[in-house]
């Protein structure tokens, strides 16, 4: 039913906007308060033990919290629904009187606020997964995913809070991009609470901080060094074979490259967090999360240059989608989805740039990175899906099937992960090419980085994507946005042709008998062999 308003003066608007200011500063004034967490763990239960102790100063007679507990987390597009893990929540005074609170909805909690405003509430989350959105907890080490751990007071996301961690015995170390606010090293993060167990506190600026700061906790090895005025942790569950691959090493070159293309780094401190066997990686501002293999020996050269772009992607990350991010993705809504049709950027050109990175630090020969490329073209080239869904419609519907295999999957829909990185190398072509060189898609990543993360510090839009290629390219780039926006077929040659590529099959490999122009820019893009 549509509802007809009276036209309101000028002045009715002012006193009504100078009303509701009142009653947000009467609010706020209202709700000053802190959140103290402590965390210890059930290691043979696969627990961990949370404890929130809430205090408010002044509290209104009959108020109440609301607890809020995400359900997905950044990065990882699909509802986890992590309040499932959760049991035995209760809610206590001061004097420790049961108070009865009520569940609304799947993720949100109701509590009373007594008069002297101390609420104690604690829960149990059950942490058995090996997967890089959610927790686990072992004999001698315990990852926590914070997403799935922690609760915010209802829409307060800014506010500060405290967490501090009770080690079980003999566990000697902690490793968290947490770190970045305050020590660079284990000993000047840890104290003795007078037992024998070892105590770390955080002091946590926002809950968005907290919730992209997972935590390695326990017995494992753990290397710290400075690269370039930066101090680094590498903390290795199994640290099998790291030293003969000289991982820091080629850790440090790419962090290199990327600094070098991008200009800037919105870091002081980064924590690689390497688990052992499983699958997966996520990516945060100043960390990574990832399993492994469970060895750095490796059974190929190609399973190394395999794992050495899934470290330059989790990476490069920091820059695109931690901070150039498209503007659904900013302010998080932990509640449900962000949906938007620019995932192919954030996950697909990322992949595009494992192999730039690679090349850039000469990890990776020019086969080895077209093979790189050619991986990617032949997940998606031989299926059906790319003639039902759009790249673009990818984005959109990840939320419905990430990590989703059904049988039919390649029949009727497209992975942006695949066919992102290719329109990545068509983007990159063609921005050369009509700049004869002289721009490339560097030049984009970098200008977004700029322009939105550090000077409008916030996202970017679709049409602002597309509007800043142009500014990079001289010209609209119609043709790729196409490519991007529908289901037809791609003429690939139209743009690999100009770079001295081709494709041969489901391969994208080298013409033949390039020509200098050809030459030229397969050296540009350092795909030039024997170079």
């Amino acid at each position: 039913m549509k509802q007809t308003l009276r036209p309101t003066s000028h002045w009715q608007h002012l006193l009504l906007s100078l009303a509701l200011s009142l009653v947000s500063l009467t609010t706020w004034a209202q709700r000053q308060y802190s959140m103290d967490y402590h965390v210890d763990f059930d290691t043979l239960g696969h627990y961990l033990l949370v404890t929130l102790d809430y205090n408010e100063t002044s509290p209104t007679p009959a108020s109440a919290i609301v607890l809020n507990m995400p359900v997905w987390a950044p990065g990882y597009y699909e509802i986890l629904d992590f309040p499932k893990h959760l049991c035995d929540f209760a809610a206590l005074t001061s004097d420790g009187q049961r108070l009865f609170w009520q569940k609304e909805g799947k993720n949100r909690w109701r509590v009373p606020l007594p008069q002297d405003g101390h609420v104690r509430v604690s829960y149990r989350i059950f942490a058995n997964e090996r997967d890089v959105a959610s927790s686990r907890v072992e004999k001698n080490v315990a990852f926590v995913a914070p997403c799935g751990v922690f609760m915010h007071v209802d829409g307060e996301l800014d506010h500060p809070s405290t967490v501090t961690f009770h080690l079980p015995k003999g566990w000697t170390k902690i490793a968290s991009g947490l770190k970045q606010g305050g020590w660079n090293c284990n000993d000047r993060a840890a104290r003795h609470d007078g037992s024998d167990s070892l105590t770390a506190v955080f002091d946590v600026k926002d809950f968005d901080t907290l919730y992209d700061s997972p935590l390695l906790l326990g017995n494992f090895r753990l290397d710290k060094f400075i690269h370039d005025g930066r101090w680094y942790e590498f903390a290795l569950e199994t640290p099998d074979g790291v030293d003969e691959l000289d991982l820091k090493g080629k850790f440090c070159k790419i962090v290199s490259e990327a600094t070098k293309m991008m200009g800037h780094v919105p870091y002081t401190f980064y924590s690689l967090i390497h688990m052992g066997l499983g699958g997966g990686g996520l990516e945060h501002l100043n960390s990574q999360a990832c399993y492994t293999d469970g060895t750095y020996r490796f059974d190929s050269r190609r399973s190394e240059v395999k794992f050495l772009a899934f470290v330059a992607h989790e990476y490069f990350h920091l820059y695109n989608v931690k901070c150039i991010r498209p503007a659904e993705l900013w302010p998080i809504d932990y509640n449900r989805e962000a949906i938007t049709p620019m995932l192919w950027v954030s996950e697909g050109i990322t992949c595009y740039y494992e192999f730039r990175l690679l090349r850039y630090a000469g990890l990776t020969t020019p086969d080895e990175a077209l093979e790189l490329l050619t991986t990617y073209y032949s997940l998606y080239a031989p299926y059906e899906g790319q003639r039902h869904q759009s790249l673009r419609q990818s984005s959109y519907d990840i939320w419905l099937d990430f990590m989703n295999h059904d049988a039919n999957s390649r029949d009727v829909r497209i992975n942006y992960y695949f066919k992102g990185p290719i329109i990545g190398l068509l983007l990159d072509i063609d921005i050369r090419r009509r700049t004869h060189q002289q721009r490339s898609l560097d030049d984009v990543m970098r200008l977004l980085y700029q322009r939105y993360y550090l000077e409008l510090k916030r996202g970017f839009t679709e049409e602002e994507f597309w509007t800043l290629c142009a500014e990079v390219a001289g010209s609209p780039l119609t043709e790729v946005r196409h490519a991007v926006d529908t289901t037809d077929d791609i003429d690939y040659d139209h743009w690999l042709r100009d770079a001295g590529l081709r494709i041969d099959g489901y391969k994208i490999v080298r013409i033949d008998r390039p020509t200098e122009a050809q030459k030229a820019f397969l050296k540009a893009m350092k795909l030039m062999p024997n170079e």
